[in-house]
């Protein structure tokens, strides 16, 4: 196995490919290259989506691992507003330049993430789940800055390899399909089973995109479009995505402060009253409100401009609580649940339910707002904030705290307390700890882990 930073490399050559050979079309035969290109970097960003936060997660102290992952959704954002900003100024081009000066724009950054993660060591985790301690010592050392033999990074190593010993004995090798099949395992009432695990880690993700926010940043100009309120509606988009930027880097701080099972319930809080309120505006005074234009019969325009304004800013400070809060809390979480013999499969897994659901809702929304379709206008509004009143409540019921523990740790909170009573679960002495008591490592304990050469 190529391990984490490889596969994270790997994935960055796979995208450039992809984007080499959309930039290299014609005008008269684009579309199929462009199609078959954008099927190659899919792939390429899929492996960079699923393994980006499975190594950052591994790597990171745990007293700043929540607000190091929420750089990810941040990258995200800067990312979303960069590409909005190049369509919009290649928007009047009617050469080439208007779908290949957007397309190359993404080049560079495949380049920065692939070149700068060959100056990082791959995680110590991945080496002691191989069995590599003597590499595992090394990229603990460079991580922390610290000598190989101090007592600091001896402890750190020592908890990682029992602990991996201890959920080796519950978890036995296998083969590659085993691997996968071990994600599936246990009982869906048992907290700390595989099973339950693995329906956590996928279904945050797909709460995350079921809040709606993905209808704003697709479907907001055409929306906005059709109430002829806004002269400018790419600019409001434009906005929207400004906004996005602004409020993630908050998490950095309120993920850490505040933890990640509060900020979601705050924010699940937030986005429905948000959502709740932009239905109500429009079918009552605003959007679905509009009379035609005279001086275009094709074009409407809305009877209260005032209330879409109001419906504008509503979802505005929507995205703000979605940023601040369900955009990196689902990530840094699926990064946290998972034990170190299936983390890679149940990362993987839930990253794929992000990217399933984010298609799923692709999909259907033009049916659901389309005037040929549903036709649902400010009521489509109803379906999201009812939808975060879900996540509310899944929240309440289903997410455990994870901040301030380790890796390890996360793993014997779930099995010794409820996700309602896991914000006043206090560590203890585990048989990790037992182990690694004083940073010695167990002789027998480094041997069974040196001499297991897993297949995940």
């Amino acid at each position: 196995m190529m391990g984490r930073k490889w596969t994270v490399i790997l994935g960055c050559l796979i995208y450039m490919i992809g984007v080499i050979i959309q930039m290299i079309t014609n005008v008269n035969t684009a579309l199929g290259p462009i199609v078959a290109g954008r099927l190659i970097a899919g792939i390429g960003v899929g492996f960079e989506s699923a393994v980006v936060i499975l190594y950052m997660s591994e790597i990171s102290p745990k007293k700043v691992r929540g607000a190091l992952v929420s750089g990810y959704q941040f990258c995200i954002t800067i990312g979303l507003l960069l590409a909005a900003c190049v369509v919009y100024a290649t928007k009047d081009r009617t050469d080439t330049g208007s779908y290949r000066i957007p397309i190359a724009i993404q080049f560079p950054w495949a380049i920065i993430l692939g070149g700068g993660l060959m100056l990082f060591p791959d995680s110590p985790r991945y080496f002691v789940k191989k069995g590599r301690l003597a590499d595992a010592a090394r990229s603990l050392s460079r991580l922390r800055g610290q000598p190989e033999n101090s007592e600091y990074i001896q402890v750190e190593l020592a908890e990682i390899v029992a602990n991996e010993e201890y959920e080796r004995q519950l978890v036995p090798n296998t083969t590659w399909f085993g691997t996968w099949a071990n994600c599936f395992k246990g009982s869906v009432f048992k907290a700390n089973s595989n099973l339950r695990k693995t329906i956590l880690g996928t279904s945050l993700q797909m709460m995350q995109q079921w809040t709606g926010v993905n209808f704003i940043f697709y479907y907001s100009t055409p929306f906005l479009q059709s109430t002829g309120a806004i002269d400018n509606t790419f600019l409001i988009s434009l906005v929207f995505t400004l906004v996005n930027v602004c409020s993630t880097p908050l998490s950095f701080w309120t993920v850490e402060r505040f933890g990640r099972r509060t900020i979601l319930l705050w924010g699940a809080t937030g986005m429905l009253i948000c959502q709740f309120l932009v239905a109500i505006i429009g079918v009552t005074v605003g959007f679905n409100h509009t009379h035609p234009d005279p001086a275009d019969a094709t074009k409407s325009i809305a009877n209260n401009i005032p209330a879409v304004n109001a419906q504008i800013a509503f979802i505005a400070i929507f995205i703000f609580w979605f940023a601040s809060t369900w955009g990196p809390g689902a990530w840094v979480l699926i990064g946290e649940i998972f034990p170190l013999p299936m983390r890679s499969r149940g990362v993987a897994l839930s990253t794929a339910s992000n990217w399933l659901w984010n298609t799923i809702i692709a999909v259907i929304t033009p049916y659901m707002v389309g005037e040929n379709r549903g036709n649902l206008k400010s009521s489509v509004f109803f379906v999201w904030g009812g939808l975060c009143s879900c996540a509310l409540v899944y929240t309440y019921f289903l997410v455990p705290e994870t901040k301030g523990l380790s890796l390890e740790q996360v793993d014997k909170m779930m099995e010794e307390t409820t996700p309602r009573t896991s914000a006043k679960w206090v560590p203890h002495e585990t048989f990790a700890s037992q182990v690694a008591r004083n940073g010695v490592l167990d002789k027998v304990t480094v041997d069974n882990v040196e001499r297991r050469s897993s297949n995940v």
